[in-house]
């Protein structure tokens, strides 16, 4: 019988109802729920240092509150990461809740992820957080012992999907196609309302309303249809779904520590209304390295905006940096970074339009040098500097920021614990056939799309999703037709993607070929610093990132327009 899997978050934050909506909108056999990412171990490792019991999403807790009797009442088991850092902690306040409930429900937990007490043994330097991305076979093993809710620390967030998958249908370890196919629906679901029409490049063409969550409909190849439950907002088409499956990969061989999938090898195609099928989808062994997420404190980060109205914007923007920089000589920040925003319009009808932003942002050891020493400077100014000297917010204290680096260890120095319902440990075995990731060499080109052109905005005919992984940001395009694809793949090298998009034209970029989706994904390495938490740009996590590539002009062939 096919086995519905239906997402209720996509971060830590996520819509709170989404729970109820889900276990109330249709049927379902597993709810899953992702609240884990890079930045969010950070938060939760901060957490912790407060109070060594927390380091879960608390979220997760009281939505269970609401609905872990509606859970067990349909008969949906649950699976999630909401344990981050402390599963067990987790496990042992549901159980609690549960009894508080006067529910029967049998909890486990995954563990083994988090390497902090072995940094120094693993030479992983000296972070907040150490933790390994285990894959999805403690959860198969939690599953089969009868757990109604599984709770993990930092598994691959397709593994939430994968583990359901895997233990409804009896894979083997080496069921490589099939594990691949419920990477690629995983992948699609786990970022919850992104699947169903959640921040789409061509949301203009629907009416989204608020868009429902997800669920996949994982057959027993691996093969699968998204979908929605009926009635909810949102739309489920190729489009979305192609948009989903670009997000935040890493070229045609997608690596996980189970499988890793040829996302240059699954096709898609529409199944109905709000269905779309992905099919096809290959297999290969996974690398002998697991990632291992690593945060660290950075130090502490300050910024003012300056507002800059109406003539001489440059010359008063280059008057406050001077005098500002000048202010700090003596005791300078570690990093002070400049933007000038030129928001400001000629001859504008309101004051706020005839107005730019200079943005300074300082980044410091010492929360003094990037606090009150900092902002004070700035705020000093005020009656010494530029004509119409105001800034957007007054003058604050330094936070503290974080850095993010990955590293790969052997799989078989990472324990992989699944805690089964009545306490018993099982030790999950690392794969034992693995595969160094290479590239994919990029297939053939089509024919170039030949005739007359017409200058316009990429995204007349391009839709693009972007985010990041780590420092790096990764930019996936796809076209909606034959026509526009042989145009997009013969047009958008890595030179015209460079020129393009300027910010990226001293750093490395890699684009791979995906023919089957029609799509590019783009590897930008270093454009975000050292990750989302260390707040290196003004779109610290890249999402914005394809929008800027979509309204920038080229010449467009006039037949697709």
């Amino acid at each position: 019988m096919t086995l519905r899997i239906g997402n209720a978050s996509g971060f830590y934050g996520d819509r709170f109802s989404a729970v109820r909506e889900m276990l109330t909108g249709g049927p379902l056999d597993v709810l899953t729920g992702d609240y884990l990412a890079e930045l969010t171990m950070l938060i939760l490792g901060r957490d912790q240092l407060k109070d060594p019991d927390r380091g879960y999403a608390k979220t997760f807790l009281r939505q269970l509150e609401e609905n872990l009797a509606l859970a067990k009442e349909k008969g949906v088991r649950i699976v999630t990461n909401a344990g981050g850092l402390n599963p067990a902690g987790l496990a042992a306040a549901i159980r609690e809740l549960a009894g508080k409930l006067g529910l029967d429900v049998a909890v486990a937990h995954v563990e083994g992820d988090d390497l902090l007490s072995r940094v120094d043994e693993l030479n992983l330097g000296k972070p907040l957080t150490a933790n390994a991305y285990l894959g999805a076979w403690g959860i198969v093993e939690c599953l089969n012992a009868g757990a109604d809710v599984v709770v993990t620390g930092r598994v691959t967030d397709a593994s939430l999907i994968v583990g359901p998958a895997a233990a409804h249908y009896g894979w083997a370890r080496d069921d490589y196609d099939a594990l691949a196919g419920a990477v690629a629906a995983g992948h699609v679901i786990e970022c919850g309302a992104q699947a169903t029409g959640g921040n789409y490049a061509f949301f203009t063409e629907h009416r989204l309303g608020v868009p429902g969550f997800p669920v996949a409909e994982i057959e027993s190849d691996g093969s699968s249809v998204i979908t929605k439950h009926d009635g909810t907002g949102g739309v489920v088409d190729v489009g979305t779904v192609t948009a989903q499956l670009l997000y935040e990969i890493t070229g045609a061989r997608y690596a996980g520590p189970d499988v890793t999938t040829r996302f240059d090898t699954m096709t898609l195609a529409h199944d109905g209304p709000d269905r779309v099928r992905i099919s096809g989808t290959k297999g290969e062994p996974p690398p002998p390295t697991l990632k291992v997420c690593l945060n660290r404190l950075g130090g502490f980060r300050n910024e003012t905006t300056f507002v800059l109205t109406g003539l001489d914007i440059d010359a008063k923007a280059a008057l406050v940096r001077e005098q500002l920089e000048g202010s700090l000589k003596d005791n300078p920040p570690a990093e002070i970074r400049w933007t000038l925003a030129r928001t400001d319009h000629e001859d504008a009808e309101t004051e706020e339009r005839a107005s730019a932003l200079l943005h300074c942002a300082v980044k410091d050891p010492d929360p003094k040098v990037a606090g009150r020493a900092f902002s004070g400077a700035g705020i000093e100014l005020a009656l010494a500097s530029y004509p119409g000297f105001h800034v957007t917010a007054p003058p604050s204290d330094a936070s503290p920021f974080g850095v993010y680096t990955a590293s790969y260890v052997d799989a078989r120095e990472v324990p992989h614990i699944a805690v089964l319902p009545d306490g018993r440990r099982v030790d999950i075995a690392p794969a034992e056939e693995t595969r160094e990731l290479s590239d994919v060499d990029d297939p053939p080109l089509p024919e170039p799309l030949a005739g007359k052109t017409k200058r316009a905005p990429l995204g007349r005919v391009i839709g693009a999703r972007s985010g990041d992984k780590g420092g790096d940001a990764n930019l996936g395009v796809w076209a909606r037709s034959d026509a526009a694809w042989r145009w997009l793949a013969n047009t958008l090298t890595v030179g015209e993607f460079r020129r393009l998009l300027p910010e990226t034209a001293g750093l490395p970029v890699r684009r791979h070929v995906l023919p089957n989706l029609r799509a590019l994904d783009f590897v930008v390495t270093g454009l975000l610093g050292e990750g989302v938490a260390s707040q290196a740009r003004f779109d610290p996590q890249a999402k914005a990132f394809g929008e800027w590539l979509r309204a920038r002009h080229a010449d467009v062939p006039e037949e697709l327009l």
